[in-house]
């Protein structure tokens, strides 16, 4: 019997919300500060299969989320491409040498780097119970490209705009390199154990309508089409930050089999405009989740309201703070579990 998660996903509607946090595994718990500091960098915790697995799967054990997230990092793609990937203190991950300066032809790829997040996910799949779903996850092609262009994060990727405006053909070629390392990412993830597969696209906000046509729903719409023909009963999930009203136009056009909604769309908004029955998941925002109090136990109660005429999974709008205080995660848990739809 699939869990609830999955059960959500492929289009059950449950009384009862099943529940899982983005970045669930990870700084707020002191259980996996303890193994970070024992391990040392971020990059080798990824790349300790067994390490990873045990963060996997320490939120399950303290929450009893319905589902375990892959403890991984969207930016493992570009290093088995070739960029060499550092996660630098206090500055975040950088990539280099970056796409700007070199060619993309110039790399060495490194498929063997996606090994150890294949024996991750199938040890945490044998330490999962069977109502506990296992989610994989990889960027999608445009925020993984945003990365690789410009060796780093930025607050509106004017670096890779500018380069797919000004080289569109270039731009391309960077993209369908992405796209082909991410579908055998994303099918390894799934050989291996993973029910379902999350597609981040942190920076999709940042594009013009045109342009999110080409760089997102495209490459998206590419990357499903694929892994359905080899997984046909896969969920994939459509996480398009920022995407504001383009929103509907990435749930029709790119064929995921459900949509993450971040937290600055309005849910009834949401609820109206996507299509009929598709299964969402969110989208509380990670700061009422920090507060705690009654504005939490209002917030999460405002979003299941909102979504509980079809499929729901409850999740915030985006990664959960590092702050957040483990007796808030407990409370928005008896929220979402004690409610009903209707």
């Amino acid at each position: 019997m699939p869990g609830p998660i999955l059960d959500t996903l492929l289009g059950a509607d449950l009384a009862q919300r099943p529940v899982w946090l983005m970045r669930q595994a990870g700084r707020y718990l002191p259980e996996y500060r303890a193994l970070r500091s024992e391990k040392g960098g971020f990059l080798e915790l990824v790349y300790d299969a067994q390490a990873a697995a045990e963060v996997t799967v320490q939120p399950i054990r303290r929450f009893g989320f319905d589902g375990a997230i892959l403890f991984s990092d969207i930016l493992i793609v570009p290093h088995a491409m070739g960029q060499t990937l550092e996660f630098l203190v206090g500055e975040g991950p950088r990539l280099s040498p970056r796409v700007l300066d070199s060619a993309l032809s110039a790399f060495q790829g490194a498929p063997e780097r996606l090994s150890a997040i294949y024996e991750t996910v199938s040890l945490v799949r044998g330490q999962l119970g069977p109502q506990t779903t296992l989610l994989g996850f990889a960027g999608s092609p445009w925020t993984v490209a945003t990365y690789m262009v410009a060796g780093e994060g930025s607050r509106d990727q004017h670096e890779t705009r500018a380069l797919a405006y000004r080289d569109p053909g270039a731009f391309l070629a960077i993209i369908d390199a992405i796209v082909a390392v991410t579908v055998e990412y994303l099918s390894g993830q799934i050989s291996a154990g993973a029910e379902a597969v999350q597609l981040f696209d942190s920076w999709s906000g940042s594009l013009a309508p045109r342009e999110f046509e080409r760089w997102v729903i495209a490459p998206t719409a590419r990357i499903v089409t694929a892994l359905a023909q080899r997984h046909p009963k896969v969920p994939v999930i459509g996480f398009p930050k920022g995407a504001g009203e383009k929103l509907p136009a990435y749930a029709r056009e790119t064929g995921v089999g459900a949509i993450g909604v971040d937290e600055t769309i309005d849910p009834v908004w949401a609820d109206k405009e996507l299509p009929g029955g598709m299964p969402v998941q969110g989208n509380l925002d990670p700061l009422l989740l920090l507060a705690g109090g009654d504005a939490l136990d209002l917030g999460a109660r405002a979003v299941l309201d909102a979504f509980a005429g079809r499929p729901h999974v409850f999740n915030l709008g985006h990664g959960i703070g590092q702050f957040t205080p483990i007796a808030h995660v407990e409370r928005l848990l008896q929220v979402v579990r004690g409610w009903r739809a209707r």
